[in-house]
């Protein structure tokens, strides 16, 4: 069995790629990272350590034509600033539900259509992605949550004839429970990138940047990374 994992170079797909190695083997893995129009692009270069640090085969795909439209935060064309607070705030200052400004529209979507297109062509039956519970509070990112996983894999079997499917490991753990499990399998947290700033060093005050030190912190380790 082929898997492809879907790595952005961030905590949570590292983990993904450590579980995939771990259960299939190194040989039977496929990364694949895909730059849509992201701030922090240094995630990508992060992407690349990760996968030689595994001695995966990799692929990178340009994708941010797609959302050239959006003026979602997060993207370089976007005239908007990086919020820098955490998304507990974020979300109370939206009334405790809805979509924060770093979400990409539909970008889960987009991107897990077309990894199972690419893995269907690799003969890789499996993608992985990193959705985990703290993303989907609040659906403060929709395209995490456990009814969009459901519907979405169901299409991917549907429209592959049962040759191709989705799978989120990290669905049902928070951050913390995510960096605990990557630990455990000496994922190498130390090339990975999380700050949705495109600066040399992280922020430490956007959302991902709060959340991973948290993570971090809850575990009694230091961030590798820093």
């Amino acid at each position: 069995m082929k898997v492809t994992v879907l790595l952005s170079g961030g905590i949570d797909s590292t983990t993904c790629l450590a579980l995939a190695v771990e259960e299939f083997g190194a040989d039977n893995v496929i990364a694949l990272n895909m730059h849509y129009g992201q701030k922090h692009e240094k995630e990508c270069l992060c992407a690349r350590k990760i996968a030689d640090y595994y001695k995966v085969k990799y692929y990178e795909h340009d994708i941010s034509s797609v959302f050239k439209y959006s003026n979602c935060s997060l993207l370089a064309t976007s005239e908007k600033e990086i919020k820098h607070e955490s998304y507990a705030k974020q979300l109370e200052e939206l009334g405790g539900e809805g979509t924060v400004e770093t979400y990409v529209p539909f970008r889960n979507g987009v991107m897990l259509s077309i990894a199972s297109a690419i893995a269907l062509s690799l003969e890789a039956g499996q993608v992985y992605y990193g959705a985990h519970a703290d993303d989907r509070a609040g659906r403060a990112y929709p395209d995490c949550t456990v009814e969009f996983f459901a519907s979405m894999n169901q299409a991917v079997q549907e429209g592959t004839s049962g040759m191709c499917c989705l799978k989120a490991p990290l669905l049902y753990m928070n951050k913390a429970e995510v960096v605990k499990t990557g630990l455990g399998l000496k994922a190498p947290y130390k090339y990975t990138w999380s700050c949705y700033e495109g600066s040399e060093k992280p922020c430490g005050t956007c959302g991902t940047c709060i959340d991973r030190a948290n993570a971090f912190k809850a575990n009694g380790i230091e961030d590798p990374a820093l």
